[in-house]
């Protein structure tokens, strides 16, 4: 897919799949006219944009032009159409990562296709960050995965630049902006701002979150009150892998979290100081379907075209290859079926 033209009547818009950006934006399927494919369209207004909204978007755009890598979601296109900016990217018929997991495995990934997954991620980073940039928004939902089994890192309206004045600085002391949805994911030393600030290895701790998101089908953290989220924290607690090997037995058929809701992380007797990772391998019919270490990523090799079947129940969504424009009603009101599957509304394009 190459670059497609900065032209609005170049494009066929379908259905809108997704709102964002305090509704400001909506996210639509459409039909490259010239070619046929499908493309997801970014649709902003301006008009009602913060200058604060604007200097952010700006940022997105300037750092999406310097990037090029076969695991950054790429934008092909952006351009201003009357009173709004449009921002071209490709459709991913998978869906993100968290679509997967919400859908399809709710009890979370396999071990080799949280590899996968996680590889693409990393040779990402990777990118970014000798690229002089911090991400700040590793998770799941950022993560997209297209028809063939492409893994790309979306969300980059986060990111920031360690260069400061022709210089590589050593930390950053900046809070992301629109951080809330992200908060479970972002590590102490982000959370914290203190005068050590942080560098791209807060990166690397958000990566484990998002292995344990995709691993146990829930985020770790996710439903704490912030200010408790940030204690524990700063307190060491360690997000661990949930079944029988992780948490004691008494625990699986008595209390809930300490927190009144499902945070995602240990809470044994010896929930004081920091939780183990993981366990020791248990002989129970629960026991733990992960390697001991889950240090997988370095063992995964494996090509794009293995993961679809991988994936397998959950598949690419196919009726946007007999959809023409002339297709009957019935026919989008499948096809918006089988979007409403997606959660949009959190991608980053």
């Amino acid at each position: 897919m190459g670059s497609f033209l900065p032209d609005n009547s170049a494009y066929e818009l379908r259905t809108v799949i997704g709102r964002g950006l305090e509704d400001l934006m909506t996210v639509n399927l459409a039909r490259y006219k010239p070619t046929g494919e499908y493309v997801a369209i970014r649709c902003i207004d301006l008009d009602s944009c913060t200058n604060d909204m604007v200097s952010y978007l700006q940022g997105e755009l300037h750092v999406s032009k310097l990037f090029h890598h076969p695991c950054i979601l790429p934008y092909k296109s952006v351009f201003i159409a009357e009173n709004e900016l449009w921002v071209i990217t490709p459709f991913m018929a998978y869906g993100s990562a968290r679509d997967l997991i919400s859908t399809h495995f709710t009890d979370g990934l396999s071990e080799q296709t949280i590899a996968y997954i996680l590889l693409g991620v990393l040779r990402a980073l990777e990118y970014i960050h000798q690229m002089g940039y911090v991400h700040r928004s590793v998770k799941a939902s950022h993560i997209l995965i297209s028809a063939d089994g492409q893994v790309y890192l979306s969300g980059l309206r986060s990111i920031f630049s360690l260069i400061r004045h022709g210089q590589r600085a050593r930390v950053v002391h900046d809070f992301p902006q629109y951080s809330v949805k992200v908060l479970p994911w972002l590590s102490p030393e982000v959370l914290q701002q203190n005068l050590q600030g942080y560098d791209f290895r807060s990166d690397i701790y958000s990566l484990g979150i998002t292995a344990c998101e995709l691993a146990n089908g829930h985020v770790p953290f996710k439903d704490m009150p912030a200010t408790q989220m940030l204690l524990e924290k700063l307190n060491g607690t360690v997000p661990c892998l949930l079944d029988t090997t992780t948490i004691p037995p008494e625990e699986l058929s008595m209390k809930p979290s300490r927190s009144g809701a499902d945070s995602g992380i240990c809470e044994g007797p010896g929930a004081g100081g920091a939780r183990h990772t993981n366990g020791e391998p248990s002989s129970s019919s629960g026991g733990n379907p992960y390697s001991r270490t889950f240090k997988i990523i370095q063992n995964s090799r494996r090509p794009s075209e293995a993961l679809p079947e991988l994936l397998r129940p959950a598949s690419p969504i196919s009726s946007l290859d007999c959809m023409q424009p002339q297709d009957s009603p019935t026919g989008l009101a499948s096809l918006e079926s089988d979007l409403s599957q997606l959660d949009v509304d959190d991608w980053d394009f």
